[in-house]
């Protein structure tokens, strides 16, 4: 899901930049004082959770955890992703400090979703087995087809990755869907205040 330095143009560089910055910067501005531990565990955990690599055909995927920390966080998982993906750009050099604005809109916007899935279940429009797992399934779905456009947009060298990392990214939608489900089950089980 990150994409590496040097891969994509200046102009896609730039308008992932122009997005992701001011939500960036926003988000920090008002983020509370209290709730920066939690932003900070959540950020750890999405630095972790990268580092899990698990085979999938002849390539293989690394876990995410967007929608997970989506539904604990709400707007905030975008700040934490951010987060997240500096430090392993910065440390470990996955993904980059150029591409950092891109990344993050591709992994952090749609990792929000979570919470839109719980409120279903807490409004009692979804029951909570489904809800968990489209928390967890959703956002990387739609972290890939924003992929899979930025990768169209870059040129046509990148059109046969493009299926590749669909069919990988649907494997890995599923997978994040049942950690979710299991997890987020947990969570109401022992601190239910702490989902939004």
């Amino acid at each position: 899901m990150h994409i590496s330095e040097g891969v994509l143009p200046s102009e896609i560089l730039i308008s992932g930049w122009a997005i992701s910055a001011p939500v960036v910067a926003y988000l920090a501005y008002r983020l509370k004082v209290e709730k920066i531990p939690q932003v900070a565990c959540m950020s750890a955990i999405f630095f972790i959770a990268s580092f899990i690599h698990l085979p999938v055909g002849a390539s293989s995927v690394h876990l995410i955890l967007g929608g997970l920390i989506g539904a604990v966080l709400g707007a905030d998982a975008i700040l934490a992703i951010f987060v997240g993906l500096m430090l392993q750009g910065v440390f470990f050099g996955f993904g980059g400090i150029t591409i950092l604005g891109v990344n993050t809109a591709i992994i952090g916007f749609p990792a929000v979703l979570g919470t839109v899935f719980v409120c279903a279940w807490k409004n009692a429009k979804m029951p909570a087995t489904t809800a968990f797992f489209l928390a967890g399934a959703v956002p990387i779905l739609i972290s890939t087809l924003l992929l899979d456009l930025i990768l169209f947009a870059s040129g046509k060298e990148f059109y046969t990755i493009i299926t590749l990392i669909s069919l990988e990214s649907a494997v890995l939608a599923v997978l994040e869907g049942i950690i979710a489900l299991f997890a987020l089950k947990f969570i109401v089980r022992v601190k239910k205040e702490i989902l939004l």
